[in-house]
């Protein structure tokens, strides 16, 4: 579909994108040229004329579309300190939700009676050390959500914002910490939440988040052994506030009870039209592909399918992730671990605190329930050694040594290889039948520190000994087929989106994520990318009721130019790095898909064009704060 501007005077064009390949709300694409004036797009259409200072762009060969949404991020905290996003910018988002899965900055820091509640619930969560966090909570001056988006009015922005309110913070601002993580609100708290969070979406927020996940633990003593606040919340809860957010339009974000197929019927039974009087936008994270549990996927469409239905008439959006769910690990500390107590009890140490793990490494009653659990399914028979058999695992975490690649550890003879090959050279040593390419540090390594190994769990253990957080390994978890892959992100029951940005600054890399989506859509041709660009763009923005997502005239011009031969050729998974952000003090997986993405504008100003970053990204206001549309 072609728009056309007559009345357009060329003097009024400041930049003019010439001969692209336009996808836009998943109409067919077309060859056209595209014109940016004060922000916006002013005109679309063949043969536009320049005017005399209009900045004229060759783009014949690359498409152009709508910038990309990213709607489960966790740039709460980043925002405060690179409010650019570059590691976003770069792959071609333009905007972003924050405040996923219960946790966000919206009442503040929350400081109380020695409870640091930023601290606190991003530690573990989000696998961020406290040292920063604690930096970013001393720099919090606001102490409301009408607050909170004024502050974000003020920032720097590269890609826009939309937040949504999260649960967690809402229930300590009614309840207190601790309160939060030990009871139920009065019924005089539960009020009090809903008018904050009537209040909130009047504001412009454009949902409530949730969280059930049993990854989600604190990172205070004494309540390490304790999840975040959310979690504690009961049906009827969940249930008073959720009808707040449907009466007002939003959207609920939300995450399953894992362990139980009877409550996560039940909770999201919630987005039921027919139930409920009308239906609540329900978004939840993730249809992933899990390799030991099958069941999960299955899951996932079933109930997609079920709330979509004419009978229950729901409004439910299961996220799912475009690529492989490859994790990384330094030592035991990845999200996934925090599902199985003996790991997750490494967990609660401090990120910096080495002596503190290896002193639970050596206790002889951690040692024998860590056997028991790493081993468990792997001998003998019995219902666990079934279940593995069935792939149908308790945990989602990934026991098996072959499946686990050693990215960075002090021996560099074992870099690059997996933990089954490793475990084997530690034998084949042991035997006296060394490797040919053994070193004399690997060799005195195993000799000082493996020779009371009698079976994988003792190998596990030692690793974990000897290296602690020096060593860094890589599984895939989930999504290990590409065309399984390819088959959930072009379902029309799921929406793409579970990319997790900002968060886990070494254990996952997804910022390139919409990238991968619109690469594997591309296998199916123009038809398809138009489908997956329209599921990017206003699908999204209609799921979380904000404006954008099309580049029409009169629209805001956040818009992205890429060359398919370039996408084509990408391959996201071999191109992950670690890099040092001085903003963080701290190392970050990041990815790197150069020469993809050739072009960024957001809000008419580019943002992002010939692997250069424009030198007012994050300095000046390039996006804007998305509010909720009016209901």
């Amino acid at each position: 579909m072609t728009n056309q501007h007559s009345s357009i005077a060329p003097t009024d064009i400041d930049t003019l994108i010439k001969q692209a390949k336009v996808f836009n709300r998943g109409h067919d694409p077309v060859i056209e040229d595209i014109a940016i004036g004060n922000g916006r797009i002013v005109a679309r259409g063949p043969a536009l004329e320049p005017g005399p200072n209009t900045e004229v762009i060759d783009a014949k060969g690359l498409w152009a579309m709508p910038g990309l949404f990213d709607i489960h991020t966790h740039y709460d905290l980043e925002l405060e300190v690179a409010p650019g996003l570059p590691e976003s910018t770069r792959h071609g988002t333009t905007t972003v939700v924050i405040a996923n899965c219960s946790l966000g900055l919206a009442f503040g820091a929350q400081r109380e009676n020695g409870a640091d509640p930023i601290v606190d619930c991003y530690a573990r969560v989000e696998n961020i050390p406290k040292g920063v966090l604690r930096d970013c909570a001393e720099k919090v001056s606001w102490q409301t959500p009408a607050e909170y988006l004024h502050h974000l009015d003020g920032l720097a922005l590269g890609p826009n914002v939309a937040t949504l309110l999260p649960h967690s913070m809402l229930r300590i601002d009614a309840m207190g910490f601790n309160d939060s993580i030990s009871r139920d609100p009065s019924q005089a708290e539960l009020s009090a939440m809903q008018r904050t969070l009537k209040g909130a979406l009047a504001d412009g927020y454009v949902g409530l988040s949730t969280d059930a996940l049993p990854f989600h633990y604190l990172a205070n003593q004494p309540n390490c052994h304790k999840t975040i606040p959310t979690q504690f919340a009961k049906y009827g809860e969940l249930k008073a506030l959720t009808q707040v957010v449907r009466d007002a339009g939003g959207i609920w974000q939300a995450t399953p009870p894992k362990d139980s197929a009877l409550g996560t019927m039940k909770t999201f039974l919630l987005t039921s039209g027919r139930l409920h009087g009308r239906p609540l936008t329900t978004t939840v994270v993730a249809a992933l592909d899990i390799a030991n549990n099958k069941k999960i996927v299955r899951l996932a469409l079933f109930l997609a399918r079920m709330l979509n239905s004419r009978w229950l008439k729901g409004n439910f959006h299961m996220q799912a992730l475009g690529a492989a769910f490859k994790t990384w690990a330094d030592g035991v500390i990845t999200p996934l671990s925090e599902e199985i107590p003996e790991l997750r009890a490494l967990n609660e140490t401090d990120l910096e605190d080495r002596a503190a793990r290896l002193a639970i490494l050596n206790d002889p009653d951690y040692i024998r329930a860590f056997k028991r659990m790493w081993m468990s399914g792997k001998q003998g028979w019995g219902l666990a050694r079934l279940k593995r058999k069935l792939k149908l695992e308790d945990y989602a975490f990934n026991r098996t040594l072959a499946d686990m690649t050693v990215e960075r550890c002090p021996i560099e003879n074992w870099q690059g290889k997996d933990l089954q090959t490793v475990y084997e050279r530690v034998l084949a040593i042991l035997q006296q039948r060394p490797p040919q390419d053994l070193c004399e540090e690997e060799q005195q390594l195993v000799e000082r520190d493996f020779t009371a190994i009698n079976d994988e769990a003792d190998f596990m253990l030692q690793l974990l000994r000897s290296f602690d957080t020096a060593l860094s390994w890589s599984t895939i978890t989930a999504n290990r087929d590409p065309q399984k892959v390819r088959e959930l992100i072009m379902n029309p029951l799921l929406l793409p989106g579970f990319n997790d940005s900002g968060a886990h600054l070494t254990n996952m890399a997804f910022y390139d994520v919409n990238l991968r989506c619109l690469k594997l859509a591309a296998e199916g041709g123009d038809k398809d990318v138009s489908y997956m660009v329209k599921r990017l763009t206003c699908d999204a923005a209609d799921v979380f009721g904000v404006d954008g997502g099309s580049i029409d005239i009169g629209d805001t011009a956040d818009l992205i130019l890429i060359d398919p031969e370039q996408l084509t050729n990408y391959e996201g998974q071999a191109n992950v790095e670690r890099r040092y952000r001085e903003e963080f003090q701290h190392e970050q997986l990041v990815n790197r898909s150069d020469g993809v993405v050739t072009q960024v504008f957001i809000g008419g100003q580019s943002a992002w064009r010939d692997q250069q970053f424009s030198p007012q990204l994050g300095k000046q206001k390039f996006g804007r704060l998305l509010r909720r549309r009016a209901h």
